[in-house]
């Protein structure tokens, strides 16, 4: 099952790499708005049930807790963007600016959850059997 989080997690990164692809897209656009960030915005309604999907998946394979809270904090991250995105058409472009941050802290969050579940667990000293290896 370990396994599956690992695959799960590894799309989930490839998803939120192809959003700032696809951000840069409607960015360079002539069309209109609306229109250029189609992709970009349907994508990112499924990066939360992606998220979602990988915290449950987490939790049923028993995965250690940082890695279903990490992956919780992503989902969490991800309805974020979709109200800053929200908020930012209905004031003005500078919250967007809120939009790439936030896209960079997911980015950090699923790259890390990545890396942590592809390592082997680190016994810890304490760990019986630990000093014998």
């Amino acid at each position: 099952m370990r396994k599956v989080f690992t695959g799960l997690a590894g799309l989930l990164l490839l998803a939120v790499v192809t959003q700032f692809f696809l951000a840069a897209v409607g960015a360079f656009d002539t069309g209109p708005d609306d229109e250029s960030f189609d992709i970009h915005r349907q994508l990112g309604y499924a990066i939360v049930p992606m998220a979602l999907v990988l915290t449950l998946v987490g939790a049923l394979a028993r995965m250690p807790g940082r890695f279903v809270a990490r992956a919780a904090l992503v989902a969490g991250l991800a309805v974020l963007q979709g109200v800053i995105a929200m908020v930012a058409d209905s004031t003005n472009d500078v919250v967007f600016g809120l939009h790439a941050l936030n896209a960079l802290a997911i980015t950090g969050a699923v790259g890390a959850l990545l890396r942590g579940s592809r390592s082997p667990a680190q016994p810890s000293a304490s760990t019986p059997g630990a000093a014998a290896a």
